[in-house]
């Protein structure tokens, strides 16, 4: 990994420089360009408020080959003098681009490469007021040497460049790489872990997600010895009477009772496992699609409390209901099972002569005046198969499953739920769910 890292700011180090040098070499050009042009420019004109072509021309005034090149153009583009050549073996320069442009426009520009010296030469031509072009020339050449002189100090710096950016790629990949590393031999201690400080939202960010996972791992390991041990317990009743009755060791009578123990067992199970299944269902729900409808909590909790009177009157509880319309978007299912759950909750964990009371205003409120809750406990009630009185739960076949439902359903709704319990007084549980989008809203 280190290495490949260390490569790759090789290459992009390279392309970086070589970049460089190749848009540095074009702009210096482009400028170089302008900056000779405007030479040019400059001498044409001194040359042109002097007058002092008719004078070069009977001096027969002459430079070196590696200098100006001064030509004075009549306006018919006969050359009229040359500091290079006879004038007479010239020809005619009428044609010429720049010398073209300059009578059209007053000046001209152009670079191309000479015929007679067989170099790229810079031309700029200045039309005089009498109407005589001022052609003054420059051999590219002088510009390229700079290049050529400059060029060992060039390669100097890009491998002076390419050489400290390997040093600093090396540190910053390890600096980058190490900590990974780390944390792949060691995830348990990142806390510990001095990390590249542009690195430490990264590593937090894995320590959370480590940490999430590590929580999940237990709490999926405690849900499965959770439920094998709920299991067990009814399974293993129901397989020793069942022996007993199978074997003939049961009287009439007996064989009666195992039967009840075992109907009683049976049903446990199957509470349990619904249980499971709709916990299951609501874990999953975050990847599937649950379909929402506007439905109205009052009259989904009327039905609940019809449906479970007999169950209460068993128990001897009185259910207890009032309240007014409270249209929510939920699903219906949902909702019915987390009603469900409270006031069965709200029944089973009573006292003989207890209440239940059913409330609906702004949010929906299941209270009872049972047992209640030790203070102790509060924050755990709504885990997974947590009992606050064990025996208490097997004897009226509560799963520890129920608050646990309550709190997954509450969440896929995005309610708000509160507990309020004094033990020996009793539990009421209030839930706020979001409100309904009003219709005359813009948005609709």
């Amino acid at each position: 990994m280190t290495r490949k890292m260390n490569l790759n700011f090789m290459l992009v180090t390279a392309v970086s420089i070589l970049l460089t040098v190749i848009l540095t070499t074009m702009g210096t050009y482009q400028l170089f360009q302008k900056e000779v042009f405007s030479d040019l420019s400059s001498i044409a004109r001194l040359i042109d408020r002097l007058n002092l072509m008719p004078r070069l021309k009977e001096e027969a005034f002459a430079l070196p080959e590696d200098e100006l090149r001064i030509t004075w153009i009549g306006p018919e583009g006969l050359v009229l003098y040359d500091s290079y050549a006879n004038d007479t073996t010239l020809g005619n320069h009428g044609t010429r681009p720049e010398v073209t442009e300059a009578m059209n426009h007053g000046q001209g520009l152009c670079i191309r490469k000479s015929m007679t010296m067989e170099q790229s030469i810079f031309f700029y031509a200045l039309k005089s007021q009498d109407g005589t072009i001022i052609r003054i020339a420059k051999e590219s050449g002088n510009i390229w040497n700079i290049y050529t002189n400059a060029l060992p100090a060039a390669i100097f710096i890009a491998v002076f460049s390419f050489l400290f950016s390997m040093i600093i790629a090396r540190h910053l990949t390890k600096a980058f790489v190490k900590p990974i590393e780390r944390m792949a031999e060691d995830m348990n201690h990142l806390e510990n872990m001095t990390v590249y400080r542009e690195l430490s939202p990264f590593i937090s960010l894995i320590r959370s997600q480590h940490e999430e996972a590590l929580k999940n791992a237990r709490l999926r390991q405690e849900f499965t010895a959770n439920v094998s041990h709920e299991l067990k317990t009814p399974l293993t009743s129901i397989s020793g009477y069942s022996e007993l009755i199978a074997h003939g060791m049961a009287s009439p009578d007996e064989a009666k009772h195992f039967a009840e123990e075992i109907h009683q067992n049976a049903g446990r199970l199957l509470v349990l496992i619904n249980d499971i299944l709709q916990l299951s269902e609501l874990d999953d729900s975050a990847d599937h699609t649950i379909s929402f409808a506007t439905v109205d909590i009052y009259d989904l909790a009327g039905h609940c409390v019809e449906m479970l009177k007999p169950v209460a009157e068993k128990h001897g509880v009185t259910l207890s209901f009032l309240g007014n319309s409270l249209p929510v978007h939920a699903n219906q299912e949902l909702l019915e099972e987390l009603l469900y759950n409270l006031c069965d909750n709200g029944i089973r964990y009573n006292k003989r002569g207890g209440h239940v009371w059913i409330t609906v205003t702004d949010q929906l409120i299941v209270r009872d005046d049972g047992i209640g809750i030790p203070k102790i406990y509060q924050d755990r009630v709504f885990e997974r198969f947590f009992r606050v009185d064990k025996s208490r739960s097997k004897k009226t076949g509560g799963t520890g499953l129920g608050l646990a439902i309550v709190k997954h359903i509450a969440k896929v709704h995005n309610a708000q739920i509160t507990l309020e319990s004094i033990e020996g007084k009793g539990t009421a549980i209030y839930i706020k769910f979001p409100e309904l989008p009003c219709m005359d809203s813009p948005m609709y």
